[in-house]
């Protein structure tokens, strides 16, 4: 209870200090801030649109902010002068969200960033849905973090704030509009269905930049690679500490069974608070989950393993195999989330035990064949739009 009220005075002084910022401040038409994951990393569509755009003499006098919670580990991505790195949630970071024309993030905002009348809030998200969003979810008591009810309300509350809101697909859109209640604000119109920014790079990476990535991660040549990316669970969440996760999978004896061929990108949710510790496994596991984009990440991995996580979507693009390690499936889909697509349609076989993963590893290349007419239609469903020619379709219509 004493947490409940800290957490609701904390949140008190915020809205008090943003509206006091707010009235304040006046916006500047060439102004434009950026941030992902909640000031997490320098990735995704945020990163791909300021890519374009600060590379782009059109925009020379232009002034750009980026948002980190750690400043100082993301010095080294930004070179130009016009830039300008705050810490998120800082007091200067609200002056600069009250100041910026644009705003361009891929996540559900806090209630208390305040957007005036004459600000444009670009939202990117952050992929295509296969587990069901916000006012979607009709599972009460899935969230250990929040109600039902709350979950909805915060949904709509954001959608408000948006002026555009990017969609890879006409799937993507239907389920945007219904997850954040678009339709019910009367506010279909500002999806821009044109592709995701960020999967460009899918498309225009080389050789060379995936021997890079090998050499500063530190990996070996010798075997092929497998990303494993599960995404976070509702119900695995701790007042104060925020999601945690169990690891579903007996990493000492894949290691048992794989090393010889293999080794394992371990990526966890970036709303996942815990640090699982993988130094017995070392050489074997490499824990990616701070690398800054997971689009690398991709590019270099020979396999994806997911559970919901949106990220085969994006992987799909490569035409490489995936595995979909649903140890939990039926807790997910009944007492958890549920899904938007049919399971069956999925680009590969759902596992749900160690025992038939690694016969499946072992076994990948049949099972990309068995799977090749499922992972056609999902290109073809869900990725039409993705191409090298994203960007500067979104920002053409979004900026200015």
């Amino acid at each position: 209870m004493l947490k409940k009220i800290k957490k609701y005075m904390r949140l008190k002084r915020q809205v008090k200090l943003c509206k006091k910022i707010s009235k304040n401040t006046n916006i500047d038409d060439k102004l434009i801030i950026f941030s992902a994951f909640a000031g997490n990393s320098y990735t995704c569509s945020p990163k791909a649109i300021y890519k374009y755009i600060v590379n782009n003499p059109k925009y020379k006098d232009y002034k750009f902010v980026w948002a980190f919670k750690k400043i100082e580990d993301k010095i080294k991505y930004f070179n130009d002068e016009r830039t300008e790195l705050v810490k998120y949630n800082s007091k200067k970071f609200f002056e600069k969200l009250s100041q910026a024309k644009y705003w361009v993030f891929n996540f559900k905002t806090p209630e208390y960033f305040i957007k005036k009348k004459g600000q444009v809030f670009i939202q990117c998200w952050h992929g295509t849905p296969l587990k069901r969003l916000g006012c979607d979810i009709k599972i009460e008591h899935g969230n250990k973090a929040t109600g039902l009810k709350k979950i909805h309300t915060s949904y709509k509350d954001d959608a408000k704030k948006y002026d555009y809101f990017i969609s890879p697909s006409k799937f993507a859109t239907e389920k945007f509009c219904s997850a954040f209640a678009l339709d019910k604000l009367n506010k279909e119109n500002i999806i821009i269905e044109k592709g995701y920014p960020r999967n460009e790079y899918l498309f225009t990476y080389n050789e060379k930049d995936v021997e890079n990535i090998k050499k500063s991660l530190g990996l070996p040549k010798n075997k092929k690679i497998i990303l494993y990316a599960p995404t976070f669970r509702d119900n695995q969440y701790q007042n104060g500490k925020g999601h945690t996760y169990k690891l579903g999978i007996n990493l000492l004896r894949l290691k048992e069974k794989l090393s010889d061929d293999y080794i394992i990108l371990m990526r966890l949710h970036y709303l996942v608070s815990n640090v699982i510790d993988v130094s017995q496994f070392k050489n074997f596991v490499y824990d990616v989950s701070d690398y800054e984009d997971i689009n690398e990440l991709y590019v270099i991995a020979d396999m994806l393993i997911t559970d919901y996580s949106s990220v085969f979507f994006d992987y799909a693009n490569l035409k490489r195999p995936i595995l979909f390690y649903m140890y939990d499936l039926d807790e997910y889909k009944n007492n958890i989330r549920d899904f938007y697509i049919d399971l069956n349609d999925l680009p590969g076989p759902i596992v749900e035990n160690e025992k038939d993963l690694i016969k499946d590893i072992r076994n990948i290349d049949n099972i990309f064949i068995e799977y090749k007419e499922n992972y056609k239609k999902l290109n073809e469903k869900y990725n039409y739009l993705d191409c090298g020619k994203v960007t500067e379709k979104i920002v053409k219509e979004c900026i200015n």
